[in-house]
């Protein structure tokens, strides 16, 4: 990635960080209790799953891919470790057999993809309905209760701080250092810019596609156990939308759907400016619904921005 499109990724960080902040200030001049604690808590605890999904997301994208079954894929998950806690196996399988089954399972769509050369979109609506046909058959559309509290990794703290916001923390730096200093960040750049010219200085577009999933999913695995552990049962069913919401969040934080272009430090911001806004549209007594709608406008606009800077660089 050059330094001028470097700049300019840094540059829209720093934006929606200010917009952030921003919309802080705004709201909580209206209403004082959005910055109550337990506010603070649902927007930055409540949904870092999504933020840790988006950074998978993100490295997809960037690829020059696109997936469409991650809200399933998250769904199914949460239930398979949750299953496994109810009927007594140990928290620590409990919490690892998602990470593992989430990679095993993208792995094998990242090779569909590079390998048979199925266009991912279709490649992950297939997988989209196969996933979502399973949760119903296996839970039967009931909730799982009775988990242990030791299995409720998503209320334990740290040094004090929720536990979800150090693995939002910890996987966007980690990641972010990995994109930018790495062989690996460089490759996921050359083959979503261009796979072709990729192959053509000795990088493989298909093993890079399988590794891209294949990490992918560990962060899916990630976002399923922030999720099934955040409350004291799991849902049969992920929310609604949870598909669109993680893809807007890595669109938004400057990924290009294009492909290429992007960093996952941008889609974690952007997870955290949607919390707010869909806290901050109850707390102004708007209704929530409105949300979707922002959401398209940040998609529409930040889109038209890319093609058009794609439109001067050529």
């Amino acid at each position: 990635m050059n330094a001028t499109r470097l700049r300019r990724l840094i540059g829209q960080e720093a934006v929606l960080a200010a917009v952030i902040v921003a919309l802080f200030i705004v709201v909580a001049l209206a209403n004082p209790r959005f910055l109550s604690t337990n506010n603070l808590t649902t927007i930055f605890v409540g949904n870092a799953y999504i933020a840790v999904a988006a950074i998978g997301m993100s490295l997809v994208i960037i690829s020059g891919h696109i997936d469409v079954s991650i809200g399933a894929l998250i769904g199914v998950l949460a239930t398979v470790s949750g299953l496994l806690v109810t009927n007594g196996y140990p928290v620590w399988f409990c919490w690892l057999a998602p990470v593992v089954a989430g990679c095993v399972i993208n792995t094998l769509l990242g090779a569909m993809i590079a390998y048979l050369r199925v266009p991912s979109i279709i490649a992950t609506l297939a997988m989209l309905s196969i996933l979502k046909g399973l949760l119903i058959t296996v839970t039967g559309g009931a909730w799982i209760s009775g988990l242990p509290p030791e299995f409720q990794l998503a209320q334990f703290r740290f040094l004090g701080i929720p536990l979800p916001i150090v693995f939002m923390v910890v996987l966007t730096f980690a990641m972010a250092f990995v994109m930018a200093r790495t062989p690996f960040g460089r490759s996921v750049y050359a083959v979503g810019g261009n796979p072709e010219a990729a192959d053509a200085v000795g990088i493989s577009h298909h093993r890079t596609t399988v590794k891209v999933f294949a990490l992918h999913g560990i962060f899916a695995g990630l976002s399923a156990i922030l999720f099934a552990t955040q409350l004291q049962v799991i849902q049969s069913t992920v929310p609604n939308g949870l598909e669109l919401l993680i893809i807007s969040a890595s669109v938004v934080g400057g990924v290009s759907i294009l492909g290429g272009v992007g960093t996952v430090a941008g889609s974690t911001l952007a997870a955290i400016l949607f919390a707010a806004i869909g806290s901050a549209l109850i707390f102004v007594n708007v209704s929530a619904y409105w949300l979707r709608a922002v959401q398209g406008i940040l998609i529409l606009a930040t889109v038209l921005a890319d093609v058009a800077r794609r439109g001067r660089a050529g």
